[in-house]
Formats: structure tokens, C-alpha cells, sequence
């Protein structure tokens, strides 16, 4: 009688995979051990466990755990940056474009709440490589809110980036406030008081004759 096939047993290493999917195939596991260990909690050995390969592997597409968070935080800010500027850009009415901001980050970190938690609220926060990035993203995000705002208000380029700093802010603490509400607020009814709140704010500052 033929053999019958094997199924995998739990721990077997996954099959040879693409460099760019083992590559999202290991920042995936990466993510799940960082979000429940910890960055200095997690090692090397349970990330590669997690994903199922050899740590050979592993090390061949990050040569440490420092290198494979700083990887996890680009490809999530990188993804936010995009989606950011995306919002602002999707129409010219700028009150549109607050609204548009303030839902497309609540619907972001729902969708993507581990990964957010990791960027915003890790343990390596303070490191210089990570607070340089979350700063480039800060300001990215900031200055072009700014934009926004002095294009409507007519106010002074430091004054209109000192209030898209402020818009930013109350976006991320807002945002990240509703995660621990666990849904009992609808995302898009906390996106829109906040927009509103944003908004009302930012309309009433005098423009120009």
C-alpha cells in the first residue's frame, strides 16, 4: 500500500519561500513575539520559532533583533506615511481633507492595533535610531497638516506647523485612547469628534481679507 502523505507536524520548518515573503513572513512573526515579550523580552530564538525557520534564516535577512525592529518600524511608519499623506491629498476642500486625516488614522491603527502599540508604546522608545524615525514621521505628518492650515488660515509658516503639531498630536492620543475603549465607541463616531473638535478649532482662526 502506497504511503499516505504526511501532514506538517507543529514546529516543522516552513518550505523555501521567496526572499520578499520569508522576508513579510518573518516580520510578522516578529511582531507577535515583540508585542507580547517585549523588544528586550523577546529573542532571536523565539522569533524564529515563531515563524517556523532556522535561525540561519532568520539571520540571513536581519543580522540582529535590533535590526529586525527598526525593519518592523519602517514598513509601519512607512504604511501610516502613506496613508496620511494619501488622506490630504484625496481632495482640495481643506475641511474634507481634517475629516479625511482623522478617519483614515483611527481606521489604520483598528486594523493594525498590534503593530501601532509596538511603534508608539515600546520599550525601546528612548533609543536614538527609533526616536529619530518616530521624529521624521512626527514631522512629515505635522508639516503637511501645516500646509493645510496655512493654506485656509493665511497664518505664518511657524505658527500653522506649531498647530499641525498640535492637530498630529491630538490625532495619535485621541486614536490611541479609543484602542482601550475595545470598541464600545464606533471608530468612525471617535473619528469624527475629533475632526470636528480639530476643525472648529482650526476655522475659527482669522484669514485674510
Amino acid at each position: 500500500m502506497a504511503a499516505q502523505p504526511q501532514t506538517r507536524q507543529a514546529g516543522q520548518r516552513s518550505a523555501r519561500l521567496p526572499r520578499d515573503e520569508r522576508r513579510a513572513q518573518l516580520l510578522s512573526a516578529a511582531l507577535e513575539v515583540f508585542v507580547a515579550s517585549g523588544y528586550h523580552g523577546a529573542a532571536m530564538d523565539e522569533i524564529a520559532e515563531a515563524a517556523r525557520v532556522s535561525k540561519p534564516v532568520l539571520y540571513q535577512h536581519f543580522p540582529s533583533k535590533r535590526d529586525l525592529y527598526l525593519a518592523l518600524l519602517d514598513s509601519h511608519l512607512g504604511s501610516l506615511t502613506e496613508l496620511m499623506l494619501g488622506a490630504l491629498n484625496s481632495t482640495s476642500d481643506n475641511d474634507e481633507r481634517v475629516q479625511a486625516v482623522m478617519r483614515a488614522y483611527f481606521h489604520f491603527i483598528a486594523h493594525d492595533d498590534q503593530a501601532h502599540r509596538l511603534v508608539f508604546e515600546s520599550d525601546l522608545i528612548n533609543d536614538p535610531d527609533v526616536s529619530s524615525r518616530l521624529e521624521t514621521f512626527n514631522k512629515t505628518f505635522a508639516d503637511a497638516v501645516a500646509g493645510v492650515i496655512a493654506e485656509d488660515t493665511k497664518l505664518p509658516a511657524l505658527e500653522a506647523q506649531l498647530l499641525g503639531r498640535g492637530l498630529a498630536g491630538m490625532a495619535q492620543i485621541s486614536a490611541r485612547y479609543w484602542l482601550e475603549t475595545d470598541g464600545n465607541l464606533d471608530l468612525d463616531v471617535a473619528s469624527d469628534l475629533i475632526y470636528r473638535l480639530a476643525w472648529r478649532g482650526i476655522s475659527r482662526f482669522p484669514k485674510e481679507p
